[in-house]
Parts: C-alpha cells; structure tokens; sequence
C-alpha cells in the first residue's frame, strides 16, 4: 500500500533535516517508539508497540537510512516482527525550503502480514495516517526547541 503526503514545519530545512535524522528525537516523535539503538552507520534496531484496532503487538526490527543528501533528501526503511504480523516499507522524504518553513514531501509503500493485515487496508491507512500526523507534531514540536534553544 502506498503512503504518501505533505508536511508543512514551520522552522529552517536545516534544522527539520536534522531533527528527521536524529535518533534521539526520532525515538521521541515516533509513536509506540520503545527503544532506536544504533548498530552502525545509519543503522538502528527498533522496538516499537503498534497496532490496528483491536490488533496491537510489539514489534523488532531494523531502521536505515539511506539515500542521504542533506538538507534535502534522505529514505528511510523498516522492517520489523512481532507476534500479531510483520511490517516492512520505505519512504523517501524530500524537504523544499518554503518561505520561513520548510515543506516535507513524503511517498512510501508499506507491506504488511500475519494477523493484523487481516484488518482491513482502510483501517491500515487510517491509522498510518494518524501515525504520521502525530509524528509531525511531535516533529515539529521538537525543532521548535532546538530553534529556541539554538539561538538562545
């Protein structure tokens, strides 16, 4: 299933590139986000409680970061099992400066599996769409900090 949207932060590219390749803050901004520990270069083991539904479950699995051309590119790719099914996908982030903000352009695919792909797609999109906004706002909520506190 494809994933794709648009974020509007209101902060500089460089400062929202940052943030979108911290593992510290993407801990914070990704929800169910249990633990992201590095095991080498752009490379983390995840544990991450999720669910659709009725449906949740802990899952582990690898985050990577690839494709990486700051302040404007970079593809993330996840993959990751636990007992209710597996998920792995990709999404590629494309970040335009847009007057004082910056624009996020994001287009993805995810695959899922096991006991929780039997939800239903509809269900599935809504909740990955509820889970990137609240990504973003805690997103946002986090760069704003680092603004206030970077020129402080």
């Amino acid at each position: 299933m494809k994933i794709e949207g648009t974020q509007k932060l209101h902060a500089a590219r460089v400062l929202v590139y940052s943030a979108l390749t911290d593992p510290n803050i993407l801990q914070r901004c990704i929800p169910g986000c249990e633990s992201l520990e590095k095991t080498d270069e752009n490379i983390y083991a995840a544990t991450l409680k999720a669910g659709v539904g009725a449906i949740k479950g802990t899952f582990k699995g690898e985050v990577r970061l690839e494709d990486m051309r700051p302040p404007e590119h970079y593809r993330i790719v996840v993959e990751g099992k636990g007992g209710v099914g597996f998920a792995k996908g990709s999404a590629d982030f494309d970040l335009e400066d847009q007057d004082d903000a910056t624009l996020i352009k994001y287009s993805g695919e995810l695959q899922i599996g096991g006991t929780i792909a039997g939800v239903g797609q509809r269900m599935i999109v809504a909740a990955a769409k509820m889970m990137a906004s609240r990504f973003f706002a805690a997103l946002e909520a986090e760069v704003m900090v680092s603004a206030a506190g970077g020129s402080a």
